[in-house]
């Protein structure tokens, strides 16, 4: 004789179901969060490192290296870190300028500005700008990738909120200047301005501190030397800040 369930035993069933999935949804969402936590823990910065002393080698460098040992043809690393008294005013203007006109102003993160690109990008149905703060594009080149996932920039957010709590924001901008990609190899503002004019960063002039500033954040294909029409665009913008 065949068992007949009603309409009401059935939906019994399926919120038993559904709450016996959530259950299990929460449980794997915690696991996942603990390991999370710990994978931040292991990574977590000993910030009295980068407060004072020698600027360190980047993530982004320490991968180029590994790169060049496997592929001798790429061009030799050039990083030569200064200290960022030695660096022109107008350097650290147009690199501010350029990337993060309110880098003094916000925690390392500016809602604000993501704002604006969020709606820019909608109005051109494509992603056409980011909105990293020089304090998140520090924290990814020093400990992360460059991959977009949502993950790695998770742990961007909380690395960023952490060196912003430890380290001045001077001293966010001088890693900044001496890490910062400006070409194939290439990497801070003093190793840039030998390669592009042959003087070191302190001989800058206002000209090319706003080239160097307008190769972010593509510098492999808009630099001084490419001289794109991107690039020449990004000088133009630049310029009026000063």
């Amino acid at each position: 004789m065949a068992v007949r369930y009603s309409s009401r035993t059935g939906s019994i069933f399926r919120v038993k179901s559904l709450i016996r999935a959530l259950r299990w949804g929460l449980i794997l969402l915690l696991v996942l969060l603990v390991m999370d936590v710990g994978y931040l823990v292991g990574i977590w910065p000993q910030w009295d490192l980068y407060r004072a002393g020698p600027i360190q080698r980047s993530s982004f460098i320490r991968d180029y290296e590994t790169d060049r040992q496997r592929n001798p043809g790429l061009p030799k690393l050039r990083w030569n870190p200064v200290s960022i008294k030695t660096i022109p005013k107008t350097m650290l203007r147009a690199v501010i300028a350029a990337e993060d006109s309110r880098f003094y102003e916000h925690d390392g993160v500016d809602l604000e500005a993501f704002q604006e690109a969020m709606e820019h990008n909608l109005s051109q149905q494509r992603m056409v700008y980011g909105a990293s703060t020089i304090s998140q594009q520090t924290v990814k080149n020093m400990f992360l990738s460059p991959s977009r996932n949502p993950l790695r920039k998770w742990h961007e957010l909380w690395l960023t909120l952490g060196m912003e709590r430890n380290l001045s924001k001077r001293r966010i901008l001088e890693h900044y200047l001496n890490i910062a990609e400006f070409g194939r190899g290439i990497y801070g503002v003093d190793a840039a301005a030998r390669y592009y004019w042959g003087i070191p960063a302190r001989r800058l002039n206002r000209r090319q501190a706003i080239e160097l500033a307008a190769t972010l954040p593509s510098p492999v294909k808009n630099n001084p030397h490419t001289a794109t029409r991107s690039f020449r665009r990004r000088v133009r913008k630049i310029s009026r800040y000063f």
